[in-house]
């Protein structure tokens, strides 16, 4: 397809060296914590409070920068090399950084201020965004360079995930996490709308114009982010040990729950991702141009973006693990429809059908790994849900191009989507604790998961 104070306030845990006192640093009448019986007054006030209205903002600047440069980079890779091959290698070049970073990104994210990580981070990406323009108008870029700065951009964004992922308790009460998870998510599906159609716009113009826009659109997300007010101030950590390292995947290890949702969206994604391929069927299958992929590129987050509003609105407070089931099954469905159409309307209804049962399972997995892991935790526990993110998206685009240049692109997604419904079936076995949650939080702090 580019992301928690879970202490109970009546349970605080125990003072240890590996558990931050966290320090309230925001009044009450900014952070607006009324919530009704159903939770749907809370989620329509929320995106009224400014502190998250700038989180919201600094995700749209970030996830529209980030989708434009994916756009442009897949189509001139394309241009360059008309290999379906050479269009997953772009994935990968973004994946490896992430796989090598994890574990020492997770430590940064629970160490320093995430505000500024961030901002770093866009930084780096504005700079490989730069010399995309200054390459193109100079005439030199090849697709080794593009490979070398997608590693970078990836490197970056391995940084960047777990911090941005890890802001949110920080900017809203407990009390709202499940809705603000849902608004969110919206930022990123209303980048995805705007940030493909105007890469793809900006490219029929010139490459270097929708670069430029990147590196343009990166800068102002860097400025943004370091401006977000935050509720609590954590004090410095322990050092970094062995053992701490290692404590976010032995956490996720510990909770089926948790480990069933992120492993299923994986595999489901990783399996049936079609997006890395969207370059071939828009110039191959559909006779689409730059706009046409970019296009395509937005359906998906049309029909993602409806699906976060009606789950702001209406969250999702009853069994969500047999919602997130039912939605990885319609995702297969309709990437099956995309596999099969050769028209572009219908291509393009089954991605936005694709990306409205998509958005079931990101809200769920991120809500679960908010409320159920500790605030001390949750970079390192975020930086492990990135991986898994990377390995379905980026690592899936490989797979994606691997085995379109085995047996073309149609084929590949029609595996795709049967894999992907196999997967939901099969993981519904597994993890019956997962299928059988009532609800997305613990019953009990430190207790067993509600199920």
């Amino acid at each position: 397809m580019g992301r928690r104070a879970i202490q109970s306030m009546n349970n605080p845990p125990a003072d240890s060296s590996d558990q931050p006192k966290i320090t309230t640093s925001a009044t009450a009448d900014t952070f607006d914590t009324h919530v009704d019986g159903t939770g749907r007054d809370a989620g329509i006030r929320l995106p009224r409070q400014k502190p998250f209205q700038r989180f919201w903002c600094t995700r749209v600047l970030s996830s529209l920068s980030f989708q434009m440069l994916v756009v442009a980079m897949g189509w001139h890779i394309y241009a360059l090399t008309h290999s379906a091959f050479a269009l997953g290698l772009v994935g990968l070049a973004q994946f490896l950084p992430m796989f090598v970073l994890t574990l020492v990104v997770g430590q940064v994210a629970d160490r320093y201020d995430r505000r500024r990580i961030a901002a770093i981070c866009q930084g780096l990406e504005c700079a490989a965004a730069a010399v995309f323009a200054w390459g193109t108008f100079g005439g030199w870029i090849s697709a080794a360079v593009i490979y070398v700065l997608a590693a970078c951009v990836g490197a970056a964004r391995a940084f960047e995930s777990p911090a941005v992922a890890s802001l949110l308790p920080g900017v809203v009460p407990r009390a709202q996490l499940s809705q603000a998870t849902a608004w969110a998510t919206s930022a990123n599906q209303a980048a995805q709308i705007g940030g493909p159609a105007l890469g793809g716009l900006l490219y029929g113009i010139g490459p270097g114009a929708a670069y430029l826009a990147c590196t343009l659109s990166f800068a102002l997300a860097s400025a943004a982010v370091s401006t977000i007010p935050l509720r609590t101030k954590p004090v410095p950590r322990s050092p970094v040990t062995l053992e701490s390292v290692f404590s976010g995947v032995r956490f996720i290890r510990s909770q089926p729950v948790i480990l069933g949702a992120l492993s299923l969206d994986l595999f489901a994604v990783l399996f049936g991702g079609a997006t890395a391929l969207l370059p071939i069927f828009a110039r191959d299958v559909l006779h689409a141009g730059p706009l046409g992929l970019g296009l395509l590129r937005s359906a998906s987050a049309v029909g993602a973006l409806g699906g976060t509003i009606w789950l702001a609105h209406f969250p999702l407070r009853k069994r969500p693990g047999a919602a997130m089931f039912g939605g990885v099954i319609a995702f297969g469905i309709a990437t099956l429809v995309f596999g099969l159409s050769h028209s572009f309307i219908v291509s393009w209804l089954a991605l936005m059908a694709l990306g409205a049962s998509d958005v079931i399972s990101v809200v769920v997995r991120l809500s679960l790994v908010q409320l159920r892991t500790p605030d001390e935790m949750l970079g390192r526990v975020s930086a492990v849900n990135s991986l898994f993110i990377g390995t379905s998206n980026q690592l899936g685009e490989f797979e994606s191009g691997l085995t379109a240049g085995w047996w073309g692109a149609p084929p590949a997604v029609l595996v795709g989507g049967c894999a992907t419904i196999a997967i939901a079936l099969l993981w519904m076995k597994l993890f019956p604790e997962l299928r059988r949650t009532r609800t997305l939080e613990r019953e009990a702090h430190g207790g067993r998961a509600a199920a």
